[in-house]
């Protein structure tokens, strides 16, 4: 419970109905208090913490203006939501913030009836919004729809598909949070124009009074209206360019500042006024209030539990930044794309010294991965860094444009599997599924900084598509010790399909076959077995299903050691079922009792702080368990 003298307006005004009685001359004191809190609590549990400070005023407006639940506030991505959970009742559960048990990082559904819509990706609010809206008018209903959606989001199509999409006669109003920054800096055209674009509110109301005016003059007003429209858009067009929004045919306000709170207000409800659809566009400062973050937004956009900006600890991201940059060094047909993550995915060495190979393409991952398909084409060896689930949105392109084509495109897919950090809508275990729906494209799972190194030596040597997925933080001493040891003597850029990390001596008892970081829990199941005699096979690289399997058998005991199977994946088509598929057809699982343990619920996702390898049956203990009771079952045979 907080210290009422220290927030003491978080602790009486934690409603949209408490936050509408509050006198307008205490909101910048309130606001004030809301930054405390933030960096406060952000500090010691993690969380969004720059682009939450930049909508605090915003955020109040929106309240004091709306009337939530019946009205729809749509947070795009749903990060910079959380002034939002504070003033809609969840101030006495905010430390519990991404921790177990607690509230979610993003908007919830499941959460609170203010959360009326769930997002943790980028561009989809106004396609949502544009739902919302056209429901409410089907039905009748006088609600309000408002989309909230930053800069960077306009670099993702959908944004631009929904808008096109987007009836006039709606209540429904998308305000354009402009802070010139998704994670990265903003890039491309869109973010160059947005920025231009500098409308006055005094012009908007002059506009307005004018038209009300002429269209009053008898008989000829609506007449004469429509010709100065005309004239006035031409001559607009003519001296200031073409307004985006207004040219597909929304009624556009602003810019404003969006960190002056009775501007912003105003706004608001001149835009409820209309009868029509609205575009809102405010300009805001992203860490808004704490010297930093507003300093250096990219670094506090983001923070886990106790983070500073210090020099960060070696991770596998920024390993293979360093070796990419290394092997473009040698290599100058290598070419590095992100998607608006070029912090995130470790890339800044290689942007800092090869510059005209390093392209940022915003938040569009459809793109990021065609581009590179053309670049492939033309004789270049791109490769595309970005996490796990996001890869999700770019399934059609790496089968229609990849590998239909057979196109040298290496993806580089960071965060995959389960991540105990950002929650549900973050973990990347979706990948090893569609990639094994895909026929033609090598994955390669390393999980060692060696093996990451390995690996893209080698992919960047073959002429075929090609991925390299990694987990998100570093090495596990256990895990990188035992992979060294069974990598001693190998050829600096070979990559074994599967190896024994643990042995178990010539007696083996049971055995289980894993891949990636999980190797780590395995190793530990292995051990709590003794005096059992567990061998442990880690996957590291899949060409084919076939060819593995007969890697994987080579390396089985006899007929009756029975296997588990794990992974950090999705049972239905996932790595494990397929390999375990591709065995029994190879007729080695006939007399041999095995499972699969992977995740079969992947919308049961855990949020931050949950013992998610638990959730799953992925941890040491419970693999333990059930690789006990396997030995029990094939004794019984």
């Amino acid at each position: 419970m907080e210290n009422a003298e220290k927030y003491r307006y978080l602790g009486r005004v934690n409603s949209p109905q408490q936050l509408k009685k509050l006198p307008e001359a205490q909101i910048p004191a309130f606001a004030a208090e809301i930054r405390r809190y933030l960096v406060d609590r952000i500090r010691e549990n993690g969380g969004h913490l720059a682009s939450n400070l930049g909508v605090v005023e915003l955020t109040l407006a929106l309240h004091r203006v709306f009337c939530c639940p019946h009205d729809h506030i749509i947070w795009d991505v749903g990060h910079q939501s959380y002034v939002h959970k504070l003033l809609t009742g969840r101030f006495q559960e905010f430390d519990t913030l991404r921790q177990n048990g607690g509230i979610s990082g993003f908007t919830r559904r499941d959460e609170s009836p203010f959360d009326c819509f769930g997002a943790g990706h980028s561009s989809t609010s106004i396609s949502a919004a544009l739902g919302f809206a056209q429901a409410d008018k089907l039905s009748g209903s006088d609600a309000y729809t408002v989309a909230v959606v930053g800069d960077g989001a306009f670099t993702g199509g959908m944004i631009h598909e929904a808008l096109n999409n987007c009836d006039r006669d709606l209540r429904l109003i998308i305000i354009i949070n402009e802070n010139e920054m998704s994670i990265s800096k903003n890039i491309g055209r869109f973010a160059t124009n947005l920025a231009r674009i500098r409308r006055a509110p005094g012009y908007i109301r002059t506009k307005r009074a004018t038209a009300r005016a002429v269209q009053r003059i008898p008989l000829v007003g609506n007449g004469l209206y429509t010709a100065l429209v005309d004239t006035k858009q031409t001559l607009k067009n003519a001296l200031y360019g073409s307004n985006y929004f207004e040219d597909l045919g929304l009624y556009y306000l602003g810019p404003c500042d969006g960190n002056d709170y009775s501007a912003v207000e105003a706004l608001l409800r001149e835009a409820k006024n209309q009868n029509e659809s609205v575009v809102i566009h405010l300009k805001t400062k992203k860490g808004k209030g704490y010297l930093p973050a507003e300093q250096c937004p990219n670094l506090y956009h983001s923070m886990y539990p106790g983070q500073t900006p210090e020099k960060p600890c070696e991770t596998f991201s920024s390993v293979f930044g360093r070796t990419l940059t290394d092997l473009a060094d040698r290599d100058s047909r290598i070419c590095a794309i992100t998607a608006a993550m070029c912090e995130g995915t470790g890339l800044v060495p290689f942007r800092e010294k090869h510059a005209a190979r390093f392209f940022d393409v915003g938040i569009a991952e459809e793109h990021a991965v065609t581009f590179a398909a053309g670049l492939a084409a033309e004789g270049k060896r791109p490769a595309v860094a970005v996490y796990s689930t996001f890869l999700q949105r770019s399934y059609d392109q790496i089968l229609h444009d990849v590998a239909l084509q057979h196109l040298p495109v290496v993806f580089c897919v960071d965060r995959a599997g389960l991540n105990a950090h950002d929650g549900t809508t973050h973990h990347g275990i979706f990948d090893l599924g569609f990639f094994s729906q895909i026929t033609g494209i090598r994955v390669y799972m390393p999980v060692t900084f060696d093996g990451l190194r390995r690996a893209l030596n080698e992919v960047f040597s073959l002429d075929a598509p090609c991925a390299v997925r990694y987990a998100g933080g570093g090495e596990k001493k256990r895990l990188a010790n035992a992979c060294h040891a069974a990598h001693d003597g190998m050829a600096e850029a070979v990559i074994s399909d599967a190896c024994v990390i643990r042995s178990g001596g010539e007696r083996c008892d049971g055995v289980i076959v894993t891949l990636g970081m999980l190797g780590d829990e395995a190793l530990e199941a292995a051990e709590r077995l003794k005096p059992a005699a567990i061998r442990v096979i880690l996957c590291e690289k899949l060409t084919d299903y076939a060819s593995l399997s007969a890697v994987v058998c080579g390396l089985l005991p006899s007929e009756k050691c029975p296997v588990l199977f794990a992974e950090e994946g999705i049972y239905a088509g996932g790595f494990c079922m397929n390999l375990a598929d591709a065995m029994r057809t190879a007729q080695q699982m006939q007399n041999r009792a095995y499972t699969i343990h992977a995740i079969k619920e992947p919308y049961r996702l855990p949020e931050p702080g949950e013992n998610y390898l638990q959730l799953f049956g992925l941890d040491a203990v419970t693999l333990a368990r059930t690789l006990s009771e396997l030995m029990h079952k094939q004794e019984e045979k």
